[in-house]
């Protein structure tokens, strides 16, 4: 058999990386084309060693491809652009023109088996103008897709649905509305029974494809990949946000009735509302192929939700990088940050969440951050607090301010860093109102009121959405009220006293202690100069330091109370 060497166009790509792999997995020699370096080294950090040959694209040279590629037996076509809202120039020089190049290109190639090109499940098939109704995206894979035909060559075409995983970046379509059920937008369900926008796996996709060179049968070939067990769009929505336990709308409102709401009422683009249709499509090839080469489709609810979590706990793109997980804790669905299992773990306060954590957290090393139940992306309700933070398994628990109690009523025997605990600090002011402002509070007034200072409000807009979500503002404005409780405050200090593990208290020189800490001769205390209640927000290097060094030699010997500079 003769040896195999891909190349990819659109590598860096969702389907294309996917793809990338899957040609690793089977022994296919795979090469790279990029438009720039920057798009190559993100797609070898994605996969790790051993990266591809990189080759650089340039659709605006007669050439395309710098390099020898005169032994590339297979070329996949994954590049494009998807988005809604282009000129038609625009979409066409991405959609149109790119595929005439590569086209053109793959022509020359003396050994090649195969040209596979991704289209799209609305587009697939179509004759240019046979839709004059078609928005510039549609139009031009439309187009595109006919040129393709038009060469004499062995091509592929795949037509896939809606493309869902588990490390998606993609956030248009149906990821949008799934955003809006997370955010808890979106007034009415839209579409009917029979409304279909079907989805499909990246991981089945692209093993799907890495399999057509290998089958004469798929030569000029068009398949249609998506799950036809793919409920209605409102069931389907319906679906996440109960995975979400949010509150899902029972309104739907019709197709017809959609297209004719303002811009400013269904926020998206009027463009996508074709994607809104009863139309079924013809997968009988497609499902075929799969079963005689031994492929079966993911199961769609478990693939589905994965991809809704990844969405959600990368904030719908806003927190594209590190590690973020929803796990579930002592039954309760959990978000994390930071290395899974970790034996240090981060219990952020009030009114924040645990991405305010995130520079800490990575600095640190082995450390993760947790919503508590109720607060921030977390699930449940103070009342699970007990049972959850035992079942976390830390060894190390960092509790900052209502997190440092939720540590202390938690505890056993584990080393116990708190952060501004509240109370062994002067109790706050009431605020009247306290849940109505801080579902309404924008980030730089937060910043000014958490820190005095708005230069910290990028840091804290998740927090903020977060408090627009469902009750979150309301459990945060219970809590706070409940932090000038004596009682509260003489429990948890009593129990710490108790506590039979080691004590790390830090706080920052603005916001000082009460002399309350006197009695706790098993405590150490770090002061941080300069800095007030949130030192997460204002001086996380030094933080963390201070974290890293309990326990070490760093580790302030005899002394109970300890200043760091």
């Amino acid at each position: 058999m003769m040896s195999r060497h891909a190349l990819v166009f659109g590598a860096g790509g969702l389907i294309g990386r996917h793809l990338v792999l899957a040609l690793r997995q089977a022994g296919v020699r795979v090469s790279a084309a990029s438009r720039s370096p920057e798009s190559y080294r993100r797609l070898a950090r994605w996969l790790g060693d051993p990266a591809p040959a990189d080759l650089r694209v340039d659709f605006g040279a007669p050439y395309l491809i710098e390099g020898d590629v005169d032994d590339v037996t297979e070329i996949y076509n994954c590049a494009g652009a998807y988005r809604f809202g282009m000129s038609m120039e625009e979409a066409r020089r991405a959609n149109v023109d790119s595929v005439r190049a590569i086209a053109a290109f793959a022509g020359r190639l003396p050994r090649l088996r195969r040209l596979v090109h991704v289209s799209g499940y609305r587009v697939g098939g179509k004759e240019p103008g046979a839709d004059r109704g078609l928005g510039p995206y549609e139009a031009s894979k439309v187009e595109g897709d006919a040129v393709l035909r038009g060469f004499d060559i062995p091509w592929t075409v795949v037509n896939p649905a809606t493309v869902i995983g588990d490390d998606s970046d993609q956030q248009l379509g149906l990821a949008a509305s799934v955003k809006e059920i997370w955010r808890g937008t979106m007034a009415a369900l839209p579409g009917g029974a029979k409304t279909f926008v079907p989805v499909v796996s990246v991981d089945y996709l692209a093993r799907f494809m890495t399999l057509l060179p290998l089958d004469e049968a798929g030569e000029r070939a068009s398949y249609w990949l998506l799950d036809d067990s793919t409920p209605a769009l409102p069931d389907l929505l319906a679906l996440v946000g109960r995975h979400y336990q949010v509150k899902v709308p029972r309104l739907r409102v019709p197709v017809p009735v959609v297209r004719r709401l303002p811009r400013w009422v269904t926020k998206a683009e009027p463009e996508t509302f074709s994607f809104l249709s009863t139309d079924r499509y013809p997968t009988a090839t497609a499902d075929a192929f799969a079963a005689r080469h031994g492929l079966a489709m993911p199961d769609f609810t478990a693939a589905t939700l994965r991809w809704a979590d990844h969405l959600a706990a990368h904030r719908f793109g806003d927190a594209p990088e590190g590690e973020r997980r929803f796990t579930t804790v002592a039954g309760v669905r959990t978000f994390e940050l930071g290395s899974p299992d970790a034996p240090t773990v981060v219990l952020p306060g009030l009114p924040v969440n645990a991405d305010t954590w995130a520079p800490v957290v990575e600095a640190l090393g082995q450390a993760r951050a947790a919503d508590l139940p109720g607060l921030g992306m977390s699930a449940g309700g103070p009342e699970d607090w007990p049972t959850w933070v035992a079942a976390l398994g830390a060894r190390h628990l960092v509790g900052h301010s209502i997190g440092a109690a939720a540590a202390v009523e938690a505890a056993t025997d584990q080393a116990l860093t708190l952060v501004s605990p509240f109370f062994l600090q002067p109790r706050g002011g009431a605020v009247p109102f306290a849940r109505w402002l801080l579902r309404l509070v924008r980030p730089e007034a937060l910043a000014r009121r958490l820190t005095g200072d708005a230069a910290h409000a990028h840091a804290l807009r998740s927090s903020v959405d977060d408090l627009r979500r469902g009750k979150v503002a309301a459990n945060v404005a219970r809590l706070l009220a409940a932090t000038r409780s004596e009682r509260r405050r003489g429990s948890l200090l009593a129990k710490l006293s108790r506590h039979p593990g080691p004590v790390h208290i830090i706080v920052g020189a603005r916001d000082p202690l009460t002399s309350a800490v006197r009695t706790l001769p098993q405590a150490t205390v770090t002061v941080i100069p300069d800095a007030g209640h949130h030192l997460q927000l204002t001086h996380p290097a030094e933080l963390a330091q201070a974290i890293r060094s309990f326990g070490s030699s760093e580790r302030p010997a005899g002394g109970r109370h300890a200043v760091r500079g």
